[in-house]
């Protein structure tokens, strides 16, 4: 692939999941790492590293998302920090063993799982309705131990925030408001992905084949393109959520979804379908 429509698509990913994400609250993993794997490939990366390198380099575009998130939440006061705290600390210690599996299994299995999770990702988002809270916020200590372990592991597997997957289980399992779950997820994620990403950087540095400008199993020529444009896009989008038609929007986001998770699992190459 030429270096320069390698450089425009990066850019335009990050452009565009950063709008979206700030339009309607999605976050723009399952679109970052399949971009990044496909152009990788077409680079003529291994695919194994390929999607090694997609995963950690993912984990670090959420760090500044996740971050400008909490500070924009926390200034509404919804960021309980002592539950993101708790969740964030133990699911650090998850996402390294995550990440740890992740770097001694072949490529082939982890584009299936990360292909099966956004599937059950955008089935979940087209599903999902309005879930209300009567009781108490749990203050279950240990409750908060294992989710967050768990939360962590999975995030450190297939290289995302989480976002996904904490949100419910803060609502149904730990009793949150939802506008408390949406923000006091990203300070959990703030955690979760800084120790993911370094996590990917550690493992990585002796693996060799990697694509220029590599450190570890993160990218940061491919980092400071999507960063770069994702989180200032996450500040317009924010900005047009009630000037657009957030439904449309989701739903388009839903189709895409899908779409990439067929391909990651190898959906349309077993039909011998060319797309």
């Amino acid at each position: 692939m030429n270096f320069t429509l390698y450089i425009i698509i990066l850019l335009i990913t990050g452009i565009g999941v950063g709008f979206i994400s700030g339009a309607i609250g999605v976050g723009g993993c399952f679109i970052m790492v399949p971009v990044q794997y496909w152009l990788l490939l077409s680079l003529g990366v291994d695919p194994t590293i390929a999607i090694r390198v997609a995963f950690g380099t993912n984990l670090l575009v959420v760090v500044p998302t996740a971050t400008s998130g909490s500070y924009q939440h926390s200034k509404k006061g919804a960021v309980l920090w002592k539950k993101a705290y708790l969740l964030g600390g133990f699911g650090a210690l998850g996402v390294f063993f995550g990440a740890l599996i992740a770097a001694n299994t072949p490529g082939a299995i982890l584009t299936i799982i990360f292909g099966a999770v956004i599937l059950a990702g955008s089935l979940r988002m087209l599903t999902a309705k309005p879930i209300k809270i009567d009781e108490q916020i749990s203050e279950n200590t240990v409750a908060y131990a294992l989710w967050g372990i768990s939360v962590g592991f999975c995030s450190g597997l297939i290289g995302i925030g989480g976002g996904v997957i904490i949100i419910p289980i803060m609502v149904l399992a730990l009793k949150f408001k939802m506008h408390d779950a949406v923000g006091t997820s990203t300070g959990v994620m703030i955690f979760t992905a800084a120790v993911g990403a370094l996590s990917y950087i550690i493992l990585g540095l002796f693996a060799t084949n990697l694509p220029p400008f590599s450190l570890g199993y993160v990218n940061l020529l491919q980092w400071a393109l999507l960063a770069g444009t994702s989180v200032p896009m996450a500040i317009v989008g924010a900005k047009f959520a009630h000037k657009l038609p957030a439904k449309a929007l989701k739903y388009l986001f839903i189709i895409v979804m899908i779409y990439m998770g067929l391909k990651m699992i190898g959906v349309f190459n077993w039909l011998g379908l060319p797309i």
